[in-house]
């Protein structure tokens, strides 16, 4: 069957045509999907999508005009798509479930050291020959107390590994993982986890419930200077809110690999142009802040991964089998 892929990257292209054992006509288009670009997909009963491509209803009403019939998303989450509308259009969506949850777990303990033991300046300043130790003053994860924020497959991975430092772990979650209670790990309210953690990490999905999670009322909840950690949606945190946190100190570190207006940003090179985003730019100005680009998933394995799922789907859509990742409303 015809795919018109959207948001893709010579990356995408390698591991999709790799995965494509039933030879599927995959046509690669680097845009991202919105109501302007939707026209690319004519007489494509198939579209396939990244996480910033927008399939709100006016797209998807375009889609339906022009003879798709699925939604092939290339990820986990599906907060970009307007699911009920696509269900009232007789579109079909599928997902990603789970590609890679070790991919996005070690990158979130990586910027938990990278912060901490300020490796980011030290790296620096020895390639300037400045091998002073002024400022780089660190904490023993040890014995640290670290609150997780949702213990789904991701965040029990999180969990396994920050139990190998010796961590105190504490988690919220509606539904407790009971693996990770083997783990040891303490299930609490969202508001006494962020008061009893040094570090908090979020590996929770983008939902009403969760939109903002983090905002002004459970910043204050913190005890000054703890480190937050995001790897899984922007939308969990309130920007202009954890800037002003950070002001005042009661955040003292700050690592997100997503960020909630990054579809202007993340996966292109800008390196020749004024980003007017402001809140980004005053973000990048903080030294207790890292900020990478929505890259913790981006292991090959998860690669391999997300393309084997992704076509594997199209798969059974294309000869009418029932598809175990279809989002369904709910």
């Amino acid at each position: 069957m015809k795919v018109a892929i959207f948001s893709s990257k010579r990356y995408d292209q390698e591991f999709l045509r790799a995965a494509n054992t039933e030879s599927h006509e995959l046509v690669f288009y680097e845009p991202r999907l919105t109501a302007a670009t939707a026209p690319l997909a004519k007489d494509f009963p198939i579209v396939c999508v990244f996480i910033n491509d927008q399939l709100d209803a006016e797209t998807l009403e375009i889609l339906a005009d022009q003879g798709t019939q699925l939604v092939a998303l290339r990820s986990a989450g599906f907060n970009n798509v307007d699911v009920a509308k696509a269900t009232e259009l007789g579109i079909t969506v599928v997902r990603v479930p789970a590609y890679s949850p070790y991919s996005v777990a070690e990158h979130a303990v990586g910027m938990i050291l990278m912060l901490n033991r300020k490796l980011y300046r030290a790296y620096n300043r020895v390639r300037d020959d400045n091998f002073s130790l002024e400022g780089l003053l660190g904490f023993d994860l040890h014995n640290c107390s670290v609150g997780i924020v949702g213990t789904g497959k991701i965040g029990q991975c999180f969990a396994q590994i920050m139990k190998g430092f010796g961590c105190q772990l504490l988690a919220y979650d509606p539904y407790p993982n009971p693996a990770c209670i083997e783990l040891g790990v303490t299930y609490m309210a969202m508001e006494d986890l962020l008061a009893q953690s040094k570090i908090v990490s979020l590996h929770c999905p983008l939902m009403p419930q969760t939109h903002h999670i983090i905002n002004a009322s459970t910043l204050k909840v913190l005890q000054p200077g703890t480190m937050l950690i995001n790897t899984s949606r922007g939308g969990l945190i309130d920007t202009p809110a954890v800037i002003d946190a950070i002001k005042s100190g009661q955040v003292g570190y700050l690592g997100i690999d997503v960020y909630e207006q990054e579809e202007n940003l993340f996966f292109e090179d800008l390196s020749d142009t004024v980003i007017q985003d402001d809140h980004f730019q005053l973000l990048q100005s903080f030294p207790n802040v890292l900020i990478t680009a929505h890259q913790a998933f981006f292991t090959r394995n998860a690669l391999e991964n997300i393309a084997s799922t992704t076509l594997s789907n199209i798969g059974d859509f294309a000869a009418g089998r029932p598809c175990i990742n279809q989002v369904k409303m709910t």
